[in-house]
């Protein structure tokens, strides 16, 4: 039975956009540490990363656009990225289990379940929320390049105080902010 894990990173920043990853290991993978990506350090996500695509039977990383974002909602923007994500695995699952507690309505006529806690739980989900967060984050710090005032490199988009005063001093970068989220739209009403 192939069983397809599926979680998200970027829910809460105030850039960039929402990833989600689809993830279906073979059942002796032998991946050690796997587990909730934000209960990770940045070096073991790196190497599970690199792990995961090497013995994964399928996975695929999809995301949702800032703009996609801004007129969704980010809730329907993380289904619409995870929903892409196993709609365009090559191999199709026997079962879909979907960290949090709701399923993608895009989903709903497939074989899913939506475990809370799941990244921590399920080896299927840790492995697609590390390849979800390994790739955002990979995403901010190109960000930081374009953009070095703002310090996407550090928070990689949420909202500190770092970035928030950033956002004060130098704007908002267009399709880059979500200009949805509230911080972003009282930066906007203040300019």
């Amino acid at each position: 039975m192939l069983i397809c894990g599926v979680d998200e990173a970027g829910r809460g920043p105030l850039a960039g956009s929402v990833v989600a990853a689809a993830v279906i290991l073979p059942e002796n993978h032998g991946i050690i540490g796997l587990n909730d990506s934000k209960k990770l350090s940045e070096k073991k996500r790196n190497l599970l990363y690199s792990l995961i695509k090497e013995k994964a039977i399928g996975y695929y990383i999809a995301e949702a656009s800032v703009a996609e974002i801004d007129e969704l909602n980010i809730l329907q923007a993380t289904f619409l990225a995870m929903s892409r994500a196993v709609l365009n695995l090559s191999v199709r699952p026997d079962e879909i289990l979907i960290d949090g507690n709701k399923i993608p309505p895009q989903l709903s006529e497939l074989n899913c379940r939506a475990i809370v806690g799941g990244d921590a739980l399920v080896e299927a989900i840790s492995a697609a929320s590390i390849l979800a967060k390994v790739t955002r984050d990979k995403q901010l710090l190109e960000l930081d390049k374009t953009y070095p005032n703002y310090g996407f490199a550090k928070h990689k988009g949420y909202g500190t105080k770092i970035h928030l005063e950033a956002i004060m001093k130098y704007g908002v970068i267009e399709n880059i902010h979500r200009t949805s989220f509230a911080p972003i739209k009282n930066a906007i009403n203040c300019s």
